[in-house]
């Protein structure tokens, strides 16, 4: 395995490569690996930094935000375009073409806000070629302004030497990204790739593997399957959320979804209800304790199952709803409403989900609640069949019990009323095992679309027809 400074060398050694480094935010650490690895004269045909806003603006135009997506991919478009302009026509036959920038907020004296950076590269993977992308979201961790310059010298030198060098394997891609680091001083919270270099590949994959391997907690996919920034799309909003395996989402999934909307919109107000983003979660963290296989082609299936139902994913690591609370609570300053099944909440408030929690029960259900986190309960039937379960039916410890009808009285835990009884016995585990063993009915249980794609694409091991 290559270190850092070998991988910058195997670059510049290569006639064929040839561009441009424009870092803003944390000096010019990326370049700087170019640079001492000798040979750079080969490879870099400008680097710049302009930490001057009025210069920036100058440059690359006004921006409403210096560290964003937007302004990382005007920085990338600008300096390819100027390239292509000036040095194509030169030697533009033999030349693979690239353009790496980010842009950095890093930790100063003055400022305590997040470190985090935005960095891409535009390149060609062959002579000519059609530009290809790839774009990355970075949490910086490290406490001192150096160790994060360092830290960002390292992955944006891994990155510029995967793309030109494992382009085509993207486990190995995302795994050797992180070589030379640590989750504990830097995470890769989004990756996105366009362009002919990736082609034949599904883009939403490589966010999936991050998740994998941790080097995330999280990624988020829009309804039309696009990979976007939790940060930037919760920010400021309320958000309604539901955990489940979704696999398949069925009428149950569906009917909590838009009854636990209808709950939050009558206790925020209508004029109010343009704010709630709703969203479904899908944890990987069960799967990862068993050390079970990850398959990311399945993510994927529920990924554009929800999305063909209208609905954005999110697909996480994380093990409890209290360390899910507590994310959320980082992405807006908006209210956070849980909506979960009857049995889901007995789960939430037993004991021996705490047993490895510091805090205990108590400290768990604060992490959940947190202070404009609420819950919202779907009801079940009872195994008789002659009862409707709601929350003060919870077979819980009785201690718990009065921590259950406290919340109850604030508002904090509320019951949806307007249930539809006819979804009670639809089970995710029943639907799955009757999709495997290819039993007849399962198909009343899930919408069309679901039940269509799932034969036609032999989905969750669905037994088709050779």
């Amino acid at each position: 395995m290559l270190d850092t400074a070998q991988k910058a060398l195997d670059i510049n050694l290569d006639s064929s490569i040839y561009g441009t480094f424009a870092e803003i935010g944390a000096g010019q650490e990326v370049a700087r690996h170019f640079f001492r690895a000798g040979g750079a004269a080969g490879t870099i045909a400008k680097s710049m930094s302009a930490y001057d806003m009025t210069v920036s603006d100058s440059i690359y135009g006004k921006s409403g935000r210096y560290v964003s997506k937007s302004r990382l991919e005007t920085m990338l478009e600008k300096e390819h375009e100027q390239l292509i302009e000036r040095l194509d026509e030169q030697r533009g036959g033999e030349t693979k073409f690239f353009v790496f920038a980010d842009t950095v907020a890093a930790k100063s004296f003055n400022s305590s806000a997040d470190c985090h950076g935005w960095m891409g590269v535009r390149f060609q993977h062959e002579a000519r070629a059609e530009y290809s992308q790839m774009i990355l979201h970075v949490r910086m961790l490290d406490h001192i302004n150096l160790q994060q310059q360092e830290a960002l010298g390292v992955l944006g030198t891994n990155l510029i030497y995967n793309c030109f060098r494992e382009r085509e394997d993207r486990v190995q891609f995302v795994k050797t990204l992180m070589n030379g680091l640590s989750t504990d001083r830097i995470l890769i919270d989004y990756i996105d790739v366009t362009g002919p270099a990736f082609a034949g590949q599904d883009r939403r994959l490589w966010p999936l593997e991050l998740v994998k391997r941790s080097y995330t907690e999280s990624v988020l996919f829009g309804s039309d399957g696009t990979i976007l920034s939790a940060k930037d799309e919760f920010y400021k909003k309320k958000l309604l959320v539901s955990r489940g395996s979704y696999r398949p989402p069925t009428f149950f999934n569906m009917d909590m979804l838009e009854k636990g909307r209808n709950a939050f919109c009558k206790k925020i107000g209508e004029e109010k209800a343009s704010d709630i983003v709703v969203v479904p979660e899908i944890s990987m963290s069960k799967l990862k304790e068993r050390g079970g296989q990850i398959i990311s082609e399945d993510f994927l299936a529920r990924i554009n199952l929800l999305g063909e139902l209208g609905q954005m994913c999110l697909v996480s690591s994380y093990n409890t709803y209290g360390e899910l609370s507590r994310y959320l609570s980082t992405c807006t300053n908006g209210k956070v409403a849980f909506v979960m099944g009857y049995y889901n909440l007995e789960e939430v408030f037993s004991f021996d989900k705490y047993a490895n929690n510091p805090n205990g029960l108590l400290g768990g259900i604060g992490e959940l609640l947190g202070h404009k986190t609420e819950v919202f309960v779907y009801p079940a039937l009872s195994d008789d069949g002659k009862k409707v379960l709601s929350s003060k039916d919870a077979q819980v410890h009785k201690d718990v019990k009065q921590l259950i009808d406290y919340l109850c009285s604030i508002k904090r835990i509320e019951d949806i009323e307007d249930y539809d009884k006819n979804y009670f016995s639809i089970w995710s585990r029943t639907v799955l095992s009757m999709i495997q063993n290819n039993e007849p009915g399962w198909e009343k249980m899930v919408p069309d679309i679901v039940a269509k794609e799932v034969k036609e694409k032999c989905l969750f091991d669905f037994p088709c027809e050779v």
